[in-house]
Parts: structure tokens; C-alpha cells; sequence
């Protein structure tokens, strides 16, 4: 899976660099996350993208001091050490030990500020028009750091949010909401192994974005869920894809 998504992300940056010069996508962290962007790096096409015209962005981050371990950023070397991104262009967001301090609403609300400097007149909203942006699906449904009935996923005013209480380490969090997601021109759902069938299959049933947030992430012109055989054990048959020849 995370090979498949590296080619198709790799070509659609290619497709929106040739139309526009220019390209945004927003990463995932997680083990799904990460995996693609392992992929992404080893992949012999890299090449083809020119990546000092590609915006980085990220969906969430965990709000712990640079260079831990458990940060999305971090993780995400594995292809930021090994292409030629241009330092401007790469948007992470800030570490508990930056220039806010332990105050993690200042740097939602300074990430929702970069992103609203970086929109053009044409996009939707405060938040660039994303090319692609790329979501982990958890066993929970959570996408981001948006959790099932917790408040930030309830959020339809601020595109940035702090997380307090996660219910997953760490406690303390910097997520985009649903309405920032969603105005992506695409929304891409990673999920890989058994352990996200359910969540998959609760997701795809649309039960409402309160219960499960996944189901709440939408492009504006596509959305699309990249599985393994092992994630879409539970789906029904008839949300399979034809069979190709």
C-alpha cells in the first residue's frame, strides 16, 4: 500500500506542478504515514518532481520539544534528508520548546496564521487549496489528531486547534479541523494491516464524523481510501472495486 500511494502521490504532484508550477501537500505521521514516506523516498521516479516548487504542510503534530522521537516531523526525515526541498517551502509545526513555550493554543493559532498568509484569493477558506492531503486512519477512526466525540473535532470556526486530554500519547497536540481538511482539492485515507479493519468499515458506513472522523474528511474534488487486502477484510463486497482485467 504505502509503495502504491508513494507512485500515485509522486504523479500527482507531477500533474499539479505542470498545470500550476507549483505543488502543496499536507503528511501524515503514524505507522501508514511514515511507510509512505519511506516509500516516497526509495522510489526510482522521485526525480520526476521538481521538489523546490512543493509546499510541505503538516495534518497534526505532536506537542512534545524538536527533535523527539515521537514527533511527526521527526519521523518525516526519512524523506525531508533526502530530497531537495527548499527550507522555505517545508511548514512544521511548533515543538512544546519553540517560541511559544508550553502555550500550544499560541501555536495553533500561529500555524492557522501561516496557513491563512499562504492562501490565495482563490481558495477556499483560510487554508491553501491542498493538492493532496494525507491522512492515517486510526483503530479508532480518529484522522489528524481528531478523536472520536472529543471537542476538536467538534471545531468549525478555527482551521488549528490545540488538543488537550488526547486519548492517545501524548496528551497535548496540534491539529487541523475538519473544515481545514476539507478544503483540499484531494483527501487521500491511508490504512494497512487488520488492526484498522474495523475503523474502516465503521468509516466507510458513514455514521457521522462525531462517532468516527474519518468519515468527515472529504476533498473538494476527490477522496480517496488507499487499503491493504488486510484493512478492507470487513468492508461489504459491493464497496470493493471492479476487478481489473
Amino acid at each position: 500500500m504505502a509503495r502504491a500511494a508513494a507512485a500515485r502521490l509522486i504523479t500527482r504532484i507531477v500533474d499539479a506542478q505542470a498545470s500550476r508550477g507549483a505543488a502543496s501537500v499536507v503528511l501524515t505521521g503514524g505507522r501508514n504515514g511514515n511507510a509512505l514516506l519511506a516509500a516516497l523516498a526509495e522510489s526510482p521516479a522521485r526525480d520526476a518532481v521538481d521538489w523546490a516548487r512543493l509546499d510541505v504542510w503538516w495534518g497534526d503534530e505532536r506537542f512534545l520539544p524538536d527533535g523527539d522521537p515521537e514527533r511527526n516531523v521527526t519521523q518525516a526525515a526519512t524523506l525531508l534528508d533526502a530530497v531537495p526541498l527548499d527550507p522555505a517551502r517545508v511548514h512544521p509545526m511548533a515543538a512544546s520548546d519553540g517560541p511559544y513555550g508550553s502555550d500550544v493554543e499560541a501555536a495553533a493559532e500561529a500555524y492557522a496564521a501561516e496557513l491563512a498568509a499562504a492562501a490565495g484569493p482563490g481558495d477556499h477558506g483560510r487554508v491553501p487549496a491542498f493538492d493532496v492531503l494525507m491522512l492515517g486512519v486510526g483503530p479508532d477512526t480518529h484522522v489528524a489528531s481528531l478523536f472520536p466525540e472529543h471537542p476538536a473535532v467538534r471545531e468549525r470556526t478555527r482551521t488549528v486547534v490545540g488538543v488537550h486530554g488526547s486519548p492517545k500519547p501524548p496528551p497535548t497536540r496540534i491539529s487541523l479541523t475538519l473544515p481545514a481538511i476539507c478544503a483540499a482539492h484531494e483527501v487521500w485515507l491511508l490504512a494497512a494491516g487488520e488492526d484498522k479493519a474495523g475503523a474502516v468499515a465503521l468509516a466507510l458506513s458513514a455514521p457521522g464524523e462525531l462517532q468516527a472522523p474519518a468519515s468527515g474528511a472529504r476533498g473538494l474534488s476527490r477522496t480517496l481510501w488507499l487499503l491493504d487486502r488486510s484493512a478492507a477484510t470487513k468492508l461489504p463486497r459491493d464497496l470493493y472495486p471492479p476487478a481489473s482485467s
